[in-house]
């Protein structure tokens, strides 16, 4: 199983609407691609927050091929829109994992 993690920070400005639209409409989309099977919506505690929340969003993919058909076949489009969407509100990256246990 492999995780594809994304970090997110949000400037408070528009965190309620973000929010919401990344569980109605960006993370629905994503888990439409068929390329992972769940996912999880995670905030961070005990960080500094003055300039926003931080969250991360995980979701798991049975397999590398999986996660490769997405990065090659729908991250670009899912990531323009995210820019279009919030602009330079927000910052983020994502790393992939492996689940070894």
């Amino acid at each position: 199983m492999f995780i594809y993690n994304i970090t997110y920070k949000i400037d408070w400005s528009i965190h309620d609407a973000w929010l919401q639209w990344m569980q109605d409409i960006h993370i629905p989309e994503t888990l439409g691609t068929g390329c992972f099977s769940r996912h999880i919506l995670l905030r961070l505690v005990e960080v500094d927050e003055e300039e926003g929340p931080t969250y991360a969003i995980q979701y798991f993919a049975d397999s590398k091929a999986q996660y490769t058909r997405f990065q090659t076949l729908y991250a670009a489009g899912l990531q323009l829109s995210e820019t279009k969407a919030w602009s330079n509100k927000f910052l983020s990256f994502g790393t992939i994992m492996q689940v070894v246990n």
